[in-house]
């Protein structure tokens, strides 16, 4: 039987593609200030903005600049410097890692060392680098909700007729959405068919969790007649709880009820003994209706 030749081995390789080892991050925003409101505004809310600064030794090393916290760009971008050199970040894009605070601050530190009006170059995998929290002067986001994207344009862009089609195309995806004041990251929004009043809890999971689950056992959970608890879901490491309300009523209707449930919710939080049959049982039926966002 002949033996295989072995082709000759060439003098030229390959280069091997560098390998980026990515970790994944359950609560990429755990230490900032406002944890909850970062998640509602990437989760929850259409169209909003908040002004970022960066500390003064990120300033110094990588340029100062206007920075806006936007929930999403145009074309769902991760950065861009209008032609004024404002620097914006958006908190919903295609393509990110498996750490969120990581990506965001890649494309801050990015958009910083670009020109106006330049494309701001962020990679797909920003791989190991400084997080939110070693780039930001931390501190409670100030939230401007908005009802287009207007807030994307310069005096220059809004007169362009092409940017001003694309901006129709997506104010049309856009629903009506409400920051409201009875609670903290809470958000009524009104889709077709209803209307929704969802609440980023600030507490760990677990806590939450079992503040929910004594609520649930009293048949607390609701937020008034005609209402009804449709569930929670994880995002970013904290549970959001949804409630269905008629579709009719404005925001500042459910002000109130959802201030009587907030106040429910705290006094339930100071109750730390174990959980009798009733709210394990009502906690089991909580968490088979959960849903995980990333």
């Amino acid at each position: 039987m002949s033996k295989r030749r072995k082709s000759p081995r060439t003098s030229a390789t390959a280069p091997k593609r560098e390998k980026i080892r990515d970790i994944y991050v359950a609560r990429p925003f755990e230490g900032l200030a406002d944890e909850a409101q970062w998640i509602a505004l990437r989760e929850l809310v259409p169209a909003a903005s908040a002004p970022l600064r960066v500390k003064p030794e990120v300033a110094a090393e990588h340029g100062d600049r206007e920075i806006v916290l936007s929930t999403v760009l145009p074309m769902a971008l991760p950065a861009m410097v209008r032609q004024d050199g404002t620097a914006f970040v958006g908190l919903q894009r295609h393509v990110q890692s498996g750490d969120v605070s990581r990506d965001l601050a890649a494309a801050i530190l990015a958009a910083l060392g670009t020109e106006p009006g330049d494309t701001v170059a962020v990679p797909a995998l920003a791989g190991p680098g400084p997080r939110l929290q070693d780039v930001l002067d931390d501190g409670p986001l100030d939230v401007t909700v908005h009802e287009d994207f207007g807030y994307w344009l310069d005096a220059e862009q809004a007169g362009d007729p092409n940017v001003s089609a694309s901006l129709e195309r997506a104010n049309a995806s856009i629903y009506p959405t409400v920051r409201m004041s009875a609670a903290h990251a809470a958000y009524w929004c009104r889709v077709p068919e209803k209307s929704h009043v969802r609440w980023v809890l600030a507490e760990p999971e677990d806590t939450a969790l079992a503040a929910l689950a004594r609520l649930s056992a009293a048949g607390d959970l609701r937020l008034g007649d005609d209402t009804r608890f449709a569930g929670m879901f994880r995002a970013h490491g904290l549970l959001v709880p949804v409630w269905d309300v008629p579709r009719a009523p404005e925001a500042s209707d459910w002000e109130a009820p959802l201030a009587d449930f907030a106040k429910r919710y705290a006094d339930t939080l100071a109750d730390t003994t174990p959980l009798d049959s009733a709210a394990r049982r009502a906690k089991q039926g909580l968490i088979g209706r959960q849903l995980t966002l990333r």
